[in-house]
């Protein structure tokens, strides 16, 4: 699994059926890399997710019959970049 950032929806006029319907997702990791995952979770532009990825992605998006290798597997409440820091966003 992988922390990233959600930049912001993809829309395809034309995709593979086996893609369903699914919403998809551009990420980015650190480094500045982009990267498409399938979105069951709802995540919006400047979110960060923990994704699934390999076999287990189809896994996480609930049907394995979707051809999928990346699924957005949940939204992180916090996560402070700089510091590598999780936590809830009204921890005290």
């Amino acid at each position: 699994m992988e922390i990233l950032k959600v930049m912001g929806p993809l829309v395809c006029t034309q995709r593979h059926p086996g893609l369903d319907q699914i919403s998809l997702r551009v990420l980015c990791d650190g480094n500045g890399k982009l990267q498409v995952a399938v979105d069951t979770c709802g995540c919006r532009p400047g979110n960060w997710v923990y994704v699934v990825s390999g076999s287990a992605a189809r896994y996480a998006c609930g049907d394995f019959a979707v051809l999928t290798d990346l699924t957005v597997g949940g939204i992180i409440d916090f996560w402070d970049e700089q510091n590598g820091q999780t936590g809830f966003i009204n921890e005290q």
